[in-house]
């Protein structure tokens, strides 16, 4: 495992002394910077077998003048989602749970949920749904559950795994399972409490012994270290008259975020840096591998890649998001990985802005990016 992290590092190393090279993203990315929409990013993109191109514009802290670089650690809020469902998908391998089991199986407190009927201002009517909800509708947010509870203020890193669930379990359905899409926090955080149960670990314990450690993910963490929290890349957003951008902390978040009274967020609550989540998107591209040693079956795979939502409803699998060949997940503040197995490249955009953008083509910079990284690197 050491050779092969030393290995990746010295891939890194070597691409970023090529500086004859022009970077073929940063006469992308730059113009972004030095007209104060974007403050800095880091993109990566990798085959199955190496890293192909990183690249680092911009700064971590613009007022502190200190440049982004590659090792920089970035809130990656909502992907945390996919790495999240992947790590159940391996229970499933292992027979412990299926997909279509009801989420009351293993967590009791969900017996009996009711769904809305009827709401108003004067009265809310409430029904048996249909069916319990399933494991796979807390994976594709077709649950019924809310984004959050009310009691998940005013951050959602405060309360245990065990009490948010709970949480989630004491209200009624918004809807009838299966028939809506709606983001659900709470849904992914299920999943993950289930996790709990089922393997006798703590929800972060299981992610760090059999994901994090073995991949090399050593960067990858719900509690960014006193060191490792100086190497994170500041959040902004446009000031009020959208003539720069302004730092802003993580809303989301309790700080400082070292402290361990904070808890594991599941759906949203990993830091990480670019050569983290390729080594993660590297391993699903090698069909669930990396390096001889498998993390999920090829038939886990086929189902994160497998739309789950009804047609008519945003493309969804099992915690990722579709695009043709294409699956992978974005974050709040505009980070996003996307695994293109038709063109056999991943795509690693690590960015914190939040708050909409200073000009109207900022919203095109991730997609620009993705774009251009398929038609340079992409199989045809």
């Amino acid at each position: 495992m050491i050779i092969q992290r030393l290995s990746f590092l010295l891939l890194l190393a070597v691409s970023s002394l090529r500086a004859e090279t022009p970077k073929p993203f940063a006469s992308t990315l730059q113009p972004y910077v030095d007209d104060k929409v974007l403050a800095g990013a880091v993109t990566l993109v990798v085959d199955k077998d190496k890293v192909l191109d990183v690249t680092t514009v911009g700064w971590a802290d613009v007022a502190a003048r200190k440049p982004m670089t590659q090792d920089a650690m970035f809130w990656i809020a909502s992907m945390s989602k996919p790495i999240t469902a992947t790590a159940f998908m391996m229970l499933v391998d292992e027979g412990k749970v299926s997909l279509d089991d009801p989420v009351e199986k293993y967590l009791p407190e969900f017996k009996g949920q009711m769904v809305v009927a009827e709401k108003d201002a004067e009265h809310v009517l409430l029904k048996k749904p249909k069916h319990p909800i399933t494991v796979r509708n807390v994976l594709s947010h077709t649950s019924g559950l809310p984004f959050k509870s009310a009691v998940e203020n005013p951050t959602l890193d405060m309360l245990p795994l065990r009490v948010a669930v709970l949480s989630y379990a004491a209200q009624p359905l918004d809807f009838e399972p299966d028939t809506k899409y709606r983001y659900s926090n709470a849904g992914i955080n299920t999943a993950a409490r289930i996790i709990e149960v089922i393997s006798g670990m703590s929800y972060e314990d299981f992610m760090q012994q059999r994901l994090f450690d073995p991949l090399g993910m050593k960067d990858t963490t719900f509690w960014p270290s006193e060191a490792q929290e100086k190497r994170i890349a500041l959040s902004y957003k446009p000031n009020t008259d959208k003539t720069d951008i302004e730092a802003v902390p993580v809303s989301q978040l309790h700080y400082p975020l070292h402290e361990h009274i904070r808890q594991p967020m599941p759906a949203g609550g990993l830091y990480s840096t670019a050569a983290d989540v390729a080594r993660f998107c590297q391993m699903l591209l090698n069909g669930g591998q990396l390096h001889g040693r498998r993390y999920i079956s090829e038939a886990a795979l086929k189902q994160l890649q497998t739309r789950q939502t009804a047609e008519g409803l945003t493309a969804y699998s099992l915690g990722y998001s579709l695009n043709g060949t294409a699956f992978g997940h974005g974050g709040a503040h505009a980070t996003n990985m996307t695994i293109d197995y038709g063109k056999g490249i991943a795509m690693v955009f690590m960015v914190q802005h939040t708050g909409g953008w200073r000009t109207d083509d900022g919203k095109n910079i991730g997609a620009r990016f993705l774009k251009e990284a398929a038609a340079r690197f992409g199989k045809p």
